[in-house]
């Protein structure tokens, strides 16, 4: 406030007495001045506040570069710890000491170990091949490389929800394991359910996926007997989250359109002792199918998906 703002006394207001001269009269409106200031000054900061608190949310407005234009966000890394979204939700109380062992199918490396992987093992009604190499995409995307990297953001998912998870390898040893090496890790752990992480490899045209349930089998180590009934209740759950979560349809070549299918040849079932089924993701071999496949952002799903139906079996 400029010193000729101040507006003179009204006419009825008796003259300044001589022991108070009128530089009393502009101390005291300073003196009001300097009360007021720190009232507007605190508004102030707690507008900055306010502005600085929304700066984080939906309504804040991007940030700019040198030029004045939006600055473009640096791509999202292929990686499932970057690609997986920070958990919203807290642990679930029935899921603590909970135990989920998955088995991330084929190995990279078993394509230079073919000698080694086609040694028969015992899986109780005959015996198999110790592993395959599995499928690759016409671009050679492969099968093992897939697994893997579902069954990481899978278990990320699954430990954030408070639950124990074991994996059977992380492409850490140079080739395998073994069918009924994969079995066995998953009845040592006692685990409350194994999931073994696949994608098919059959001919263009055929698309979708399935969940491969055991069959009711006995002979020499096998014994599906306790194992039937809640592993389809396990895929069942699974093929239903699955198919929201990713938008995907069950098998179109197999299961009726259940998206389930029961198998009785398959070491990992049939050597289990604890709930366990097999999720093919998909049809590798089917361009449309691949090109799914090859995106994390809908392998990303496709883990939340099978995370989903272990949660909902498990009770979480």
């Amino acid at each position: 406030m400029r010193n000729d703002d101040i507006p003179p006394p009204p006419e009825s207001a008796p003259p300044a007495s001589p022991e108070r001269p009128w530089f009393t009269r502009r101390s005291t409106l300073v003196v009001a001045v300097a009360a007021l200031a720190p009232a507007c000054l605190a508004g102030w900061v707690l507008t900055q506040a306010l502005a600085g608190a929304g700066a984080g949310g939906q309504d804040a407005k991007p940030r700019v570069g040198p030029a004045g234009s939006p600055r473009a966000a640096a791509p999202a890394a292929s990686t499932p710890a970057a690609d997986a979204p920070t958990p919203d939700a807290a642990p679930a109380k029935g899921l603590a000491g909970r135990t989920v062992v998955i088995d991330p199918g084929h190995n990279t490396g078993n394509f230079q170990h073919t000698e080694e992987i086609n040694e028969h093992v015992d899986i109780g009604t005959n015996s198999k091949e110790c592993d395959t190499t599995g499928t690759t995409t016409n671009s050679g995307y492969m099968e093992a490389e897939f697994t893997l990297d579902v069954s990481l953001r899978l278990q990320g998912i699954l430990e954030a929800r408070g639950v124990h998870v074991a994996l059977t390898h992380r492409a850490d040893r140079p080739w395998g394991p073994c069918i009924d090496e994969r079995a066995r890790i998953g009845n040592q752990a006692k685990a409350d359910a194994v999931v073994s992480v696949h994608a098919d490899g059959v001919s263009s045209g055929n698309r979708g996926f399935h969940v491969i349930l055991p069959a009711e089998v006995k002979g020499g180590g096998a014994d599906t007997a306790k194992i039937v009934g809640p592993s389809r209740l396990l895929g069942e759950r699974i093929a239903g989250n699955f198919a929201r979560t990713t938008g995907t349809s069950p098998a179109n070549y197999l299961g009726g359109g259940t998206g389930l299918v029961v198998r009785d040849d398959l070491g990992g079932l049939n050597l289990s002792t604890q709930p366990k089924v097999f999720v093919e993701c998909g049809n590798m071999r089917d361009a449309k199918d691949a090109a799914l496949m090859a995106s994390p952002e809908w392998r990303q799903k496709a883990a939340q998906g099978i995370a989903d139906g272990i949660v909902g079996f498990l009770g979480g």
